[in-house]
């Protein structure tokens, strides 16, 4: 299925935003096995950036290479302004970065985490200590800044990773798998911090493997696959690739159904349920032109509903993997009475 190509987002005030992540041709290999094939991004400053796909997809390699820590095989890259290859210091000091596994030493207290990594940083001892406390309130932390880290939760544990990554004040925040393993209730106070820090103005690079986390978070989401980009796109964009999508309505007038029927021409009919199904992407548009054909015909359903693909269709119709994502609910079509 082919990507889709969006235009770069601009201002109100006509100038193109500020461009937070730029990429062009990212190749990575291990081997004979290659783990990036030449991907394109560009992310907006100021927004969440998803990047879906499979276990081995090539989603932390992506990372890696973006935040400095390994170099990629051929490509160019700008994060923050600064060119990854000839000043990997400049892309340093603007980023920060939270892995898959956890940077806290549990050996030590939150508040001792947080000075070691103010300290990491070069902040003037008292300066340090500010933030430090500024970050443990904020992330409601502060009743057990005192406490070994090695006896928090794991919602704690990466609350505490994430006011660690802000001791630097990063422009930009790689979050690899931030919520893997969290409770539902740390999964969503998770998803609160990364909305603080957007509407901060900071922009966040995701990696999941959880596809609701995407569909409530992210602006733009890509999807990877076999080391390449299968598509990209705002997650209504993304659902509208795939078929499936209809609008169904019921009536309680067998009179109406039948009348409907002729008025909308295409429609899959359930004379037993009085209800009819017609093919929609779910847009506006396409709603409207419905409801347009039925008000002209004078006829009017007692139900409407609007089934849409989720994001679980959507990944499995791009990467066609049989390898299980975690959806967070059942991977079922979203139905939206209206």
């Amino acid at each position: 299925m082919p990507s889709s190509v969006m235009p770069t987002p601009n201002r109100s005030d006509g100038h193109p935003s500020s461009i937070a992540v730029s990429a062009i041709g990212l190749r990575k290999s291990y081997g004979d096995k290659t783990v990036l094939d030449g991907i394109d991004l560009t992310i907006p400053a100021g927004s969440v950036f998803a990047l879906l796909g499979p276990n081995g997809a090539g989603k932390t390699t992506a990372v890696k290479i973006l935040s400095t820590l390994i170099t990629a095989d051929d490509g160019q890259a700008q994060v923050a302004g600064h060119d990854l290859a000839a000043d990997p210091q400049g892309v340093r000091a603007a980023i920060g970065v939270t892995g898959q596994f956890s940077a806290v030493d549990g050996l030590i207290t939150g508040e001792e985490n947080m000075l070691l990594m103010a300290d990491l940083h070069h902040l003037p001892r008292a300066q340090g200590r500010r933030v430090a406390a500024a970050l443990l309130e904020r992330f409601d932390l502060v009743e057990a800044a005192k406490k070994p880290a090695s006896t928090y939760s794991g919602g704690m544990k990466r609350r505490l990773d994430i006011a660690m990554t802000l001791v630097g004040s990063p422009r930009i925040i790689f979050l690899d798998e931030p919520t893997t393993g969290l409770d539902p209730r740390s999964r969503h106070n998770m998803w609160q911090i990364i909305r603080e820090l957007v509407s901060d103005g900071v922009t966040v690079f995701l990696t999941t493997q959880y596809l609701d986390e995407a569909d409530e978070l992210a602006d733009r989401i890509a999807v990877l696959n076999d080391g390449r980009i299968a598509a990209e796109g705002s997650a209504e964009e993304l659902k509208r690739l795939v078929p499936g999508g209809h609008v169904r309505l019921r009536f309680t007038d067998p009179a109406a159904h039948h009348r409907a029927a002729r008025a909308l021409g295409e429609v899959t009919r359930d004379d037993e349920a009085l209800a009819l199904q017609i093919p929609s992407d779910g847009s506006q548009r396409d709603l409207r032109t419905i409801l347009d054909r039925l008000d002209t015909a004078g006829i009017e359903a007692d139900e409407l509903t609007v089934h849409t693909p989720d994001l679980d269709d959507v990944f499995f119709a791009l990467t066609a993997s049989t390898v299980p994502v975690q959806s967070g609910r059942p991977g079922q079509p979203k139905e939206n009475a209206r």
